[in-house]
C-alpha cells in the first residue's frame, strides 16, 4: 500500500517561547519524530528543538511550501500568535499527531 503524502507546515520549539523552526514536510509524524530523536544534523538538533508546538495540514506541497515562505517571512510575534491560538500551553502536539 503506497504512503499517502500528507504536506504539512510545522514549527518545532525547544521550549516555550524559546528558539523556534519552522519546515515543511509530507510526513509530518516521521518528521517530528526525527526533529524530536535529534537522527539529523541541523538547526533543530543544535538547538534542541524537540517540542512540536504548531502545525498545519495544507492540500499539496506547493501550498505547504508557499505558507512556509510566508510564516518563515513574518515577525517572530506573528509565529508566537499562531503557536498560541492552537496551543496555548505549548504542549508538545507530537503524542496528538502520531497516534491520530
Amino acid at each position: 500500500m503506497p504512503r499517502v503524502m500528507q504536506p504539512a507546515v510545522y514549527i518545532m520549539a525547544n521550549k516555550r517561547n524559546g528558539t523556534l523552526y519552522v519546515g515543511v514536510t509530507s510526513n509530518l509524524g516521521q518528521r517530528a519524530w526525527q526533529h524530536r530523536e535529534g537522527v539529523a544534523d541541523g538547526f533543530t538538533k543544535r538547538y534542541g528543538c524537540k517540542l512540536l508546538v504548531w502545525y498545519e495540514i495544507q492540500e499539496t506541497m506547493e501550498a505547504a511550501i508557499a505558507r512556509e515562505k510566508q510564516i518563515k517571512a513574518g515577525s517572530r510575534a506573528k509565529k508566537l500568535a499562531l503557536i498560541e491560538a492552537m496551543n496555548l500551553c505549548w504542549n508538545d502536539l507530537f503524542e496528538q499527531i502520531a497516534h491520530g
